[in-house]
């Protein structure tokens, strides 16, 4: 695929090569962008198979108490927007409290999709969201359909006597199963497909044949282009990328800062770099000495300015949900070392992805756990493909041992309340953005002045 734009910015700018995301998934790895900090000390991880916010009718998100780098921002007087995705939750007790939304994270304005693109947002692409848990869901609900439909013929054709009331309870029965199924699941283009300017639900839901022409709109770009230092990343989607666990292929993602005047054009930097990054380099370039709690990520600006040619990253922790599952190392030299404690089976066996779940899971019978775990060099194998052995890496034994040191030092307290349970996630009608009277929610963006 031809991507001279992006081809643009990158010789304009300066290309990292190893820049890593803090998570393999959109959710997690949002948070650790936006904080600053690995997603497990805010909450924002799971224990199970949803990893990821699956409503926008649901509990869980970003917590207020949280400090992102746009309220740094705002503190030190800047005026600070999101423009585009954010999938970090809305709404906590009710439909208006708006707890999660971005307007509570330090971002004057927004404009753009507080959840994300599913499949169920695009038209013929089926459905993403717990698939088999609506089978499941759907069965119930034919069954009782049957057996209500059989009890019928049964009291019109009087074989035998059958009261009224179990006629009555199966039918509600029915109504139940159904809606418990049907409205949640069969409805998702309206609940979690929708575009918000700020805190009002604009168009829901969303047309996504004018939606890449209303992100460049002239208000919008104006707004973008007041600032100076342009940021490109972008995380991998799922198949053979997205959602590989502590795969490269599923946390490495394309850096690239532009600066004119200040960072020199087409410089490349090969060292460990991190989407966490972003926080502490923009709290330096503002200025802000503040007292922080503290930080996974450290200031680039020296490394992009060729003030020093190593990163800090010595080491990098890679979570797989709420499970540590690889740690890179990166010591003096040239190599950069990474262990796996365990990592996701891939299906069919031999793929590079889990086309049977579509993201990979990281518990259970889905994973292997390594003893010892697997080791590479990422400098000679970027691909992962060539395991070392205590025969082919002289430093086989000192690199697992300095894993396992960094690993007890960087433990991190498990006292925050995760975000992504199952009583948080799930989808509930009191918390769902709505334009128009609940349940009858519906409206098309006003593009005229467009």
């Amino acid at each position: 695929m031809l991507t001279p734009n992006i081809d643009r910015l990158a010789s304009d700018g300066v290309k990292l090569t190893q820049h890593i995301a803090a998570a393999p998934l959109c959710t997690p790895s949002r948070t650790a962008f936006m904080t600053g900090r690995y997603a497990i000390r805010s909450g924002m991880v799971s224990t199970g198979r949803v990893r990821v916010l699956l409503f926008l009718g649901g509990s869980g998100g970003l917590a207020p108490s949280e400090t992102t780098f746009a309220k740094r921002l705002q503190q030190q007087g800047y005026t600070t927007g999101l423009v585009g995705k954010w999938h970090l939750g809305v709404n906590c007790k009710h439909r208006r409290d708006h707890c999660h939304h971005p307007n509570q994270h330090g971002f004057s304005y927004f404009y753009g999709l507080p959840f994300t693109l599913f499949n169920d947002c695009v038209p013929g692409e089926g459905s993403d969201v717990l698939v088999d848990l609506q089978q499941i869901f759907l069965n119930p609900a034919f069954v009782c359909l049957c057996a209500t439909c059989f009890q019928v013929c049964v009291r019109v054709c009087g074989l035998f006597e059958v009261g009224l009331w179990l006629l009555v309870l199966l039918f509600f029965l029915c109504i139940l199963a159904t809606a418990v199924w049907y409205v949640p699941f069969k409805f998702l283009p309206t609940w979690n497909c929708i575009i918000m300017r700020n805190q009002e639900v604009i168009e829901q839901p969303m047309t996504m044949e004018t939606l890449p022409q209303r992100f460049k709109t002239n208000n919008h770009m104006a707004f973008v282009q007041r600032l100076l230092l342009v940021v490109f990343c972008l995380q991998s989607y799922q198949g053979s990328g997205k959602a590989m666990g502590g795969w490269e292929g599923g946390i490495r993602v394309p850096g690239i800062f532009r600066w004119p005047g200040r960072l020199r054009a087409g410089k490349v930097v090969d060292e460990p770099t991190s989407l966490m990054d972003l926080y502490p380099t923009l709290k330096y370039l503002a200025k802000d000495k503040q007292p922080d709690r503290q930080s996974d990520g450290y200031n680039l600006m020296p490394l992009l300015e060729g003030e020093v040619a190593r990163s800090e990253h010595e080491f990098m922790f890679h979570y797989c949900g709420i499970y540590l599952n690889a740690v890179r190392w990166h010591p003096p030299g040239d190599s950069i070392y990474k262990v796996h404690f365990f990592t996701p089976n891939f299906f069919p066996p031999g793929a590079g992805g889990c086309y049977d779940t579509k993201i990979c899971l990281c518990h259970g019978e889905h994973v292997t756990h390594h003893d010892p775990p697997l080791l590479y060099n990422l400098f000679h194998d970027p691909s992962e493909s060539r395991p070392l052995t205590p025969d082919t890496e002289p430093r086989y034994a000192e690199i697992l041992e300095q894993t396992a040191k960094a690993v007890e030092r960087h433990k991190t307290e498990q006292g925050v309340e995760l975000q992504l349970t199952w009583d948080k996630i799930l989808w509930r009608p009191w918390l769902q953005p709505c334009c128009g009277t609940f349940p009858f929610c519906g409206c098309k963006e006003n593009t005229t002045h467009m």
